[in-house]
C-alpha cells in the first residue's frame, strides 16, 4: 500500500453552482484548495482528477429515471421536474448540473477504488460529502450521492464491511437509506435533532431494516445548542466501540464543517478545534481497524470563508499525515486571496482558540438529568444490543 494520501481535485467542481443567493458557494472549495496550496499541502499529498461517474456507476444508487431528469434539467434548466427534487428551492437547476454532479461523484468512486486497491493509504474529496441525495430525488442541495456511490462501488470490488461516519450537522440520511437493509454496511450519524433541523430524520430508533439489515443504523441526536465537550463526549460515547465491533475493511467518513458556532443554517456550537479533534480520531479509528484505509468526504458548510476552508485544510493535513499546527498563523497570500475572492477579511490562524478541546469520557458514568447524555444513552438503548453490544 502506498504510503502518500490521495486529494481528489479538479478545477471544474467549482462548477457546481446554485446561484448567487444560495447558501452553497462554490467559492468556499476554491479557498479550500487555496489554503491547502498556501501551507504547500499539495506537496504532500498527490493531487489527482477522476474521470465523472458514467451512467452504470450512477446506476449502483440512482433510478435510472433520476439520471434521466437530471440529465433533461441539466441540458435545460425550464425542464427541471419537481417531482425529482430537482427546480426547488434548495437545488434549483442550472446548466451542466449533471456534469459537474457526475465529476463530484467520480471523484469520490475513484478515491474508493484507490484506496481499495492499495494505491493510496487515505484519500479526500472535499467536494464531496453529498449525502441527502436519494436514489430518486434530488435533496438538501445534494444531487448525486457521491458517498453512496463511493460505498456500493467498494461493495461491488468486493468489500464486506464498510462503517460510514458522518459528522455533518444534518443527519445523512440518503446513505442511510441506501444501505437500510445491507449488513455489510454500518452507517453512523451524529447530528442536530431532527426535531429543530432538516431533514428531520435520524432518530436514534432509526437502526436498519428488520432482518438482516437491523442494527445497521446508528443515530445520535444531538441537542440544539451543543458545544465541543458534549459533541466530542457524544463521540466517543458511540463511535469508536461500534467501529471496534464492526471492524471495516474501509472507513467512509463525511466531514460537513456546519456544526460550527458561526454556521448560519443549524444550531450547534462546536468549533473548528473540536472538528478537527475527530478528524484526527477518525484518521486514528481507520489505522486501528480498518488497515489504515480511509475516505474522508467534505459535506455541509456555509460559513464559507471563515470556517470551511480551514477546517477541510485541517482535514487534507490529517490526511497527509503532515497536520497544521492549530496555532499556525495562516499565511498571507491566502488572505489576500480571500479579499480578492469576496472582499471579505479571512481568517487570522488555524484555530478558534479552544485547542486542545477536552470531554468528559463515557467511561466515567453519565448523567441521567443532562440532555446529551440523555440523546447518548437513546442511541446506545436503541442500537448496541442490536450488535449484541451493552448499551
Amino acid at each position: 500500500m502506498s504510503g502518500r494520501a490521495l486529494l481528489m481535485w479538479d478545477e471544474a467542481v467549482t462548477q457546481y453552482d446554485f446561484g448567487s443567493e444560495h447558501p452553497m458557494d462554490p467559492v468556499r472549495l476554491a479557498l479550500t484548495m487555496g489554503l491547502v496550496r498556501a501551507y504547500g499541502l499539495d506537496r504532500a499529498v498527490d493531487v489527482v482528477a477522476a474521470p465523472p461517474a458514467g451512467d452504470s456507476t450512477l446506476r449502483l444508487v440512482h433510478r435510472e429515471d433520476y439520471v434521466a431528469a437530471v440529465r433533461a434539467a441539466s441540458a435545460d434548466p425550464r425542464h427541471a421536474d419537481q417531482a425529482y427534487g430537482l427546480g426547488t428551492v434548495d437545488d434549483p437547476a442550472f446548466a451542466g448540473m449533471h456534469e459537474v454532479s457526475a465529476l463530484i461523484a467520480g471523484q469520490s468512486v475513484g478515491a474508493a477504488e484507490a484506496v481499495w486497491r492499495g494505491e493510496a493509504a487515505h484519500a479526500v474529496n472535499f467536494a464531496g460529502g453529498l449525502h441527502h441525495a436519494m436514489p430518486g430525488a434530488a435533496s438538501g442541495f445534494c444531487i448525486y450521492n457521491d458517498a453512496s456511490l463511493a460505498i456500493a462501488r467498494l461493495l461491488e470490488l468486493g468489500a464486506e464491511r464498510v462503517a460510514y461516519v458522518d459528522v455533518d450537522v444534518h443527519h445523512g440520511d440518503g446513505v442511510q437509506a441506501a444501505f437500510w437493509e445491507d449488513p455489510r454496511v454500518l452507517t453512523i450519524s451524529l447530528h442536530e435533532h431532527p426535531r429543530t433541523l432538516f431533514p428531520q430524520t435520524g432518530w436514534p430508533e432509526e437502526t436498519g431494516a428488520a432482518g438482516p439489515g437491523e442494527g445497521g443504523a446508528v443515530n445520535v441526536a444531538l441537542p440544539a445548542g451543543t458545544g465541543d465537550a458534549g459533541w466530542l463526549r457524544a463521540f466517543h460515547s458511540v463511535v469508536p466501540e461500534l467501529i471496534a465491533d464492526f471492524r471495516p475493511q474501509v472507513l467512509v467518513t463525511q466531514h460537513g464543517a456546519d456544526t460550527h458556532f458561526e454556521d448560519p443554517l443549524a444550531h450547534l456550537a462546536v468549533s473548528l478545534d473540536a472538528q478537527r479533534a475527530v478528524q484526527e480520531a477518525c484518521h486514528q479509528l481507520a489505522h486501528e481497524y480498518a488497515e489504515g484505509r480511509w475516505l474522508a468526504l467534505g459535506g455541509g458548510g456555509y460559513a464559507v470563508v471563515d470556517v470551511v476552508p480551514r477546517s477541510w485544510t485541517h482535514l487534507v493535513g490529517i490526511a497527509a499525515h503532515a497536520p497544521v499546527d492549530p496555532e499556525s498563523v495562516i499565511p498571507s497570500s491566502w488572505r489576500d486571496e480571500v479579499y480578492a475572492r469576496t472582499r471579505q477579511l479571512g481568517p487570522a490562524r488555524m484555530t478558534d482558540g479552544r485547542w486542545p478541546v477536552g470531554f468528559r469520557d463515557w467511561a466515567g458514568g453519565y448523567d441521567p438529568a443532562d440532555r446529551l447524555d440523555q440523546a447518548v444513552l437513546a442511541t446506545r438503548k436503541a442500537a448496541f444490543p442490536l450488535r449484541g453490544l451493552l448499551p
